[in-house]
């Protein structure tokens, strides 16, 4: 994969590019807990307060946006990736952990929500978090103090609009996972003895999320010479997340309104969706219209995969070093189509034909009911051309199910073979970027707007542009030529009974109401992005709007998605992890603040941090 060459597109090289003592110590720093030891950068002011060392911080702090970074042993990269396959799809209704029951305990945990406060995937994000914002603020720090004329006016701005825009981003997927946390500025600091923030009240850190990006949207330009710097359209977008996050959709409308209206990529391209919905994860198709802002991924540059996505492995079949994140029984059912529209209500009461029961050895044909083409660039399933590596996927999982995720995997067309330019390190990270925020995205949130405080046509227009583009046959997945050679290419024959149709008629939103329209629109939202790590966090949201929607949605899904495993596999086995499995509502909306960091935290009137509700200490 040919990597833009570009500055940005070194940021993610483990601080090796920028060289030096002082960056070496910065990493060294960042295995430290901001709670109870030195954070990042209690170094030498003449080491990196000049253009180098704030240009080096800053750098660093990019660095961390891929989820890897802080130099900790005790960290597995595939906890804190950006690509949030356990705390954000499995820990929903997306995904199965994969691998055996008893392997990785911590990621069943969350699955099955019988997790405590030492979970350490918990621990470990909070870690990396709190690292990486630290990073943002050593910037910031070093730029206060570097002699005049080191900056000019505008590139100082530059420096401390970056690095507050990252530090908004990196607060807010904390604030994603726990809600209720420390905001930490660059006032904060070991040398100042202030570093035990409290966590209350709840809405300190939102507010100050919000300043740090409207601060952003402020100083940014509208585009950028180096791809992976945000502009401020991405500013605007992260601003609209906060307040969709928070259900403020009054205060998004206008920041998605100008967006879809004005809004352009980094490199000036004017937004817009990618023409086929297999484009996005594909690495030439990188850096594109529908890039709002991209995490930069890098492999096979000395960094041995620590630069690359090292939380999407899981995502490929065994066949190719993977072996978990496998997609439910219900997420592979929701691309069913009944006259070219999703089955809104019933789309899980019988499964899509699959191979869960059948040897690898049993003939099987895949199902030919119709179905949205997206499942298939989604979700890999037996009899199907997988990409062009090969037909079909992995032999069913007693402890995952039948399928495999397919997005981010790589094609051998692309990169010459698997293992090459695409790959690197034992863990196979993937060199594809990330989108933490795509155009179709934005979409998707101007809908859920329109449907709650706007227009129900405007809304359904914004779901039928997503669809539009999911709906484009030369975007469908085509049949091998031979089926024991997929090198031999592709016919022009649809793989499945793709079946996708817009909203209209008797069928619109108008027609329907509102309710159904908000159903579709989040239905849509589910489809589109299924797998991406977002699925747990719009739960979030609708049950800030619907109190008890998320407990009431995952509790029915565990339920049925046991009961199936069930009726699949052989007495005595079963899906453990959903055995007694139970969703309380009040307590697992958010998930538990880490016990250790709460000890940390602890001073002589007891610990500055909060436990949030339900959780243990």
């Amino acid at each position: 994969m040919k990597k833009i060459t570009i500055m940005i597109k070194q940021i993610n090289k483990s601080l090796v590019i920028i060289g030096g003592v002082a960056i070496c110590m910065v990493a060294y720093a960042c295995k430290k807990s901001f709670l109870n030891r030195e954070p990042i950068g209690q170094i030498s002011g003449a080491t990196l307060n000049n253009r180098a060392g704030v240009n080096g911080l800053l750098i660093g702090a990019y660095s961390m946006l891929d989820g890897t970074g802080i130099n900790d042993w005790l960290i597995d990269a595939v906890n804190t990736s950006v690509w949030n396959a356990w705390a954000g799809s499995c820990a929903a209704d997306d995904a199965h952990k994969g691998g055996g029951f008893g392997s990785q305990p911590e990621r069943g945990e969350l699955e099955g929500k019988y997790y405590t406060s030492e979970n350490a995937i918990l621990y470990q994000r909070w870690k990396h978090y709190y690292a990486a914002i630290q990073r943002c603020n050593e910037a910031i720090r070093a730029l206060n103090t570097v002699p005049d004329g080191e900056f000019s006016e505008a590139e100082a701005l530059q420096v401390r609009t970056e690095a507050r825009f990252l530090r908004g981003v990196y607060h807010l997927m904390a604030a994603q996972m726990w809600r209720n946390i420390p905001y930490i500025d660059e006032t904060i600091s070991f040398a100042a003895n202030n570093y035990k923030v409290s966590n209350m009240p709840s809405d300190v850190a939102w507010t100050k999320i919000i300043e740090d990006f409207q601060f952003a949207i402020d100083n940014l330009p509208p585009t950028q010479t180096d791809i992976g710097r945000p502009n401020s359209w991405a500013a605007k977008a992260f601003l609209a997340k906060v307040y969709m996050q928070e259900n403020r959709l009054a205060d998004a409308k206008p920041l998605l309104d100008d967006v879809i209206a004005n809004g352009v990529t980094t490199n000036g391209l004017k937004y817009d969706l990618q023409p086929e919905f297999s484009q996005l994860f594909r690495a030439k198709y990188e850096n594109r219209s529908e890039s709002v802002f991209a995490v930069q991924m890098s492999v096979n540059d000395g960094g041995d995969g620590r630069n690359g996505n090292q939380g999407e492995w899981v995502n490929y079949p065994s066949t190719f070093g993977g072996w978990g994140n496998q997609p439910s029984f219900s997420l592979a059912n929701a691309y069913k189509t009944e006259n070219g529209l999703p089955m809104l209500d019933n789309f899980n009461d019988v499964d899509l034909k699959n191979d869960m029961a059948v040897k690898p050895t049993d003939p099987f044909t895949p199902s030919t009911a119709a179905l949205d083409p997206r499942l298939d660039w989604t979700i890999a399933r037996r009899g199907v051309p997988f990409h062009d590596l090969r037909l079909g996927s992995d032999a069913p999982n007693p402890e995952g199910g039948p399928y495999r995720g397919k997005k981010w995997v790589i094609w051998n067309e692309d990169v010459g073979g698997i293992g090459s330019e695409s790959m690197d390190g034992w863990q196979q990270a993937g060199g594809m970027n990330y989108n933490m925020i795509r155009f179709a995205e934005v979409l998707l949130w101007a809908a859920e707007c329109e449907v709650e405080i706007g227009d129900l046509q405007k809304a359904e227009d914004l779901v039928n542009r997503v669809r539009t583009r999911a709906a484009n046959p030369d975007g469908f997945l085509k049949k091998y030529v031979d089926d024991a050679d997929p090198s031999k290419g592709f016919t022009n024959t649809p793989a499945a009974n793709y079946d996708i149709k817009l909203y209209s008629g008797g069928n619109s939103f108008a027609a329907k109401g509102k309710d159904y329209a908000r159903k579709a629109v989040r239905f849509e939202r589910r489809l589109e992005l299924a797998l991406e790590g977002q699925r747990f966090f719009d739960l979030q949201r609708y049950d800030l709007a619907q109190p008890g929607y998320m407990a009431d949605l995952l509790n029915s899904y565990m339920q049925q998605e046991l009961a199936k495993f069930n009726s699949y596999l052989p007495a005595p086995q079963t899906y453990n992890i959903f055995v007694g499995a139970n969703f309380i509502k009040g307590r697992h909306e958010i998930y538990a603040i880490p016990r250790l960091e709460i000890q940390r935290s602890a001073e002589s009137s007891g610990p500055t941090l909060t436990q949030n509700p339900g959780h243990d200490n």
